[in-house]
């Protein structure tokens, strides 16, 4: 499952932009995509949204355990996001870049 398109494209991925790994009808990513909402605008983030339910390897891959949100190539919450340590993830990601 390594060779995966969507992993080369997460490895890829810069401290600005922002994986949601989600599916249609799933109340805990409605409210991450909604408590996240607020430090995307701050942080002039992409977020990029991505339906397991239309790859078979994503979905086997994380199936119920999800939300999974990625900072860049970096896993940063699952399931529900502590908002504070989400804020600091951020920061510590717009650091490393400024170095």
């Amino acid at each position: 499952m390594k060779d995966h398109l969507e992993d080369a494209r997460l490895a890829a991925a810069g401290p600005r932009e922002v994986t949601l790994y989600t599916r249609p009808g799933c109340h805990l990513c409605d409210e991450a995509k909604a408590a996240i909402a607020p430090l995307l605008r701050e942080f002039a983030l992409v977020l990029r949204e991505v339906n397991i339910d239309k790859d078979a390897v994503l979905e086997e891959r994380y199936g119920w355990d999800i939300p999974v949100i990625f900072i860049g190539a970096r896993k940063a919450a699952k399931h529900r996001v502590d908002i504070e340590q989400f804020r600091r993830q951020l920061r510590e990601g717009a650091a490393k870049k400024e170095v």
